[in-house]
């Protein structure tokens, strides 16, 4: 009997046909899938190769960083101030530690160092490649180089690096001029690839004007690691040096500035000397001042903070940056500006009794007992305020401000540094605008004596003093040798810069700076005492609160017949100038014409 019946074939038919559907759909699937296996070893073999070679290589290879050197800093005869010294850096690998704080407990314990400290230190690096060895401590004594060493088998993370730490071979006693270093910001890095952490850049002074020149160019070395990181081979596979810094040579007088520096002592200051034909600055010092080798490493912010907080701001180059009542230095740029447009008769004399009375007001010399009758020689050489008063009065706040502004006050010098004051010279016009005020005739009677709003910097002294010392010219200071500009004529006559040095070296020679006299070349100079608050009956100085006493200047050049030298001595809150800044004047010519100062 035949089961078989029409149904069942077309049954089995379906069957088959499904299966070979689904075999074919599989096949193609796996064509499909072998092509794709296929073109991706292709693209990683082929096309990616030197990648992934590249990769390769890097799991065996490091590139070290090779420092530069910094440039040296030199006086003007070539006596060194600023150098590198060998230290040694410790750096920690923190991809090679098993536990960084069991390696920051090792660490802590041979640099006899708190472990939060370090730990602090390493906060720094956040943002850098966990593979890439970073600053953990510096200034290594030997004997802890010699345990870290000892100790890299068993702590491969740790690694001994010899550096240059810099050097300023006098301590505080150039610090304003030559500045300090510090670390790059993220943000400095950012806008400079050439920066790394860890690097020092210049932060103030020459450092800073300097820094790209100085900082020179760092090379780089890439060596065989083993898998623990250490090097595994003795040549390097790739080399390139780093570039030194350039060296620098300033226009300053180590042995000027050295005597500079210990005239102003416990005292808050600043002395300035420069030579009047070209501008090239001698000395600058601002005290009190502060150890640049502070900064030469990694300053924590305990440090930075007592520093910023110090009593009389160490940081402030008072130089430049500050601007005081000029007192009676100013009254040099007075006589100036009386004699220039023939004013007044210099032989012309007025009655001192002590004081006088103008605009209803009585305004006092500063000696009492007055000076009796004074023509314009007598009264520079004896500082009568009531000449200048009266003469204040006659010229007029235009043609004084005007007169000083030529001079060279109430704006900046041009010298390199940065965030130089201005000053100020006042006159109706800067009344108006600042203060929304009229100007008031009583006011010329007080900026004629170098008071009132009247504010100048012991630079722009310094430059005024030079104008009248090399026959009227305004000289640019500088710092750096080569630096000088041509100085560019005042429209003095030289009559009237005649007469003014005649007046300025009686100053010297019998007047009220004799305290500033020498027997070593012939003085010409003048006193200045500034005050602090007004006062309705006069008190001397020196029964004032310090804050309160009178600020003490005195400006000079030397020799008259050949001027070289420029000296202003500035003494915050010193009294009299006669007696606390003319005889440190003296010093300083002394120092610069006389013998040699040992270094």
């Amino acid at each position: 009997m035949n089961l078989e019946t029409p149904g069942h074939e077309h049954s089995a038919d379906r069957v088959v046909l499904l299966m070979a559907t689904r075999l074919k759909r599989l096949a193609g699937s796996l064509a499909v899938a072998f092509f794709v296996v296929l073109s991706s070893y292709w693209y990683l073999q082929i096309v990616r190769s030197e990648h992934y070679w590249r990769l390769a290589e890097n799991n065996r290879l490091r590139v070290l960083r090779l420092e530069a050197p910094r440039g040296l800093i030199h006086d003007r005869s070539g006596h060194l101030l600023v150098e590198n010294v060998p230290s040694f850096r410790l750096l920690i690998d923190r991809s090679l530690s098993a536990d960084l704080e069991a390696s920051l407990v090792f660490a802590a314990n041979i640099l006899d160092r708190d472990e939060e400290g370090l730990k602090e230190s390493l906060r720094r690096y956040r943002g850098a490649p966990r593979d890439v060895p970073v600053l953990l401590a510096e200034e290594l004594e030997l004997n802890q180089v010699a345990l870290f060493e000892v100790a890299i088998p068993e702590h491969p993370e740790f690694e001994i690096a010899a550096t240059r730490r810099r050097l300023y071979r006098y301590g505080d006693q150039a610090a304003h001029l030559l500045g300090y270093l510090s670390e790059p910001t993220a943000a400095e890095q950012e806008r400079d690839p050439t920066l790394v952490a860890g690097d020092m850049i210049g932060r103030s002074g020459v450092e800073q004007l300097r820094d790209r020149e100085l900082r020179g160019t760092a090379g780089e070395r890439t060596v065989v690691v083993d898998s623990r990181g250490r090097i595994a081979a003795s040549e390097d596979v790739d080399r390139t040096d780093a570039r030194a810094g350039e060296s620098v040579t300033l226009t300053v007088d180590l042995g000027l500035q050295q005597e500079a520096q210990k005239l102003l002592e416990g005292k808050v200051g600043s002395i300035v000397a420069l030579d009047p034909r070209d501008g090239a600055v001698r000395a600058m010092v601002s005290s009190p001042s502060f150890d640049p080798n502070g900064f030469a490493g990694r300053l924590d912010q305990e440090d930075w903070e007592r520093i910023v907080g110090a009593p009389n701001k160490p940081l402030q180059n008072r130089a430049i940056h500050n601007a005081y009542p000029p007192g009676s230095v100013f009254k040099i740029a007075m006589a100036v500006a009386a004699l220039a447009d023939g004013l007044i008769d210099p032989k012309e004399e007025v009655y001192c009794g002590g004081s006088t009375r103008l605009y209803d007001r009585r305004w006092r010399c500063w000696q009492a007992r007055g000076h009796g009758r004074l023509d314009l020689r007598g009264a520079l050489q004896h500082s009568c305020d009531v000449y200048f008063y009266r003469q204040g009065r006659k010229m007029g706040i235009e043609r004084i401000a005007r007169y000083a502004r030529m001079l060279g006050l109430g704006r900046r010098t041009g010298i390199e540094f940065p965030a130089e004051r201005a000053g100020l010279v006042p006159d109706p016009e800067w009344s108006r605008s600042s203060r929304g005020l009229p100007w008031y005739p009583g006011e010329t009677i007080s900026v004629a004596i170098g008071q009132g709003p009247v504010l100048t910097s012991p630079l722009q002294i310094a430059v005024m003093t030079a104008a009248v010392a090399n026959g009227g010219f305004l000289v640019q200071p500088h710092v750096f040798e080569g630096g000088a500009r041509p100085p560019e004529p005042t429209g003095v006559d030289a009559d009237v810069i005649a007469f003014v040095t005649e007046a300025l070296a009686n100053v010297v020679a019998a007047g009220t700076g004799r305290t500033a006299g020498t027997p070593i070349v012939q003085v010409a100079g003048k006193t200045g005492t500034a005050q602090v608050i007004a006062q309705a009956t006069w008190t001397r100085s020196e029964d004032l609160p310090f804050e309160h006493a009178d600020h003490a200047w005195f400006t000079s050049y030397a020799p008259v017949e050949a001027p070289e030298l420029v000296v202003v001595v500035f003494v915050e809150h010193g009294g009299r100038g006669s007696e606390a800044a003319a005889p440190l004047a003296r010093r300083m010519v002394e120092t610069y014409f006389g013998s040699p100062v040992q270094t």
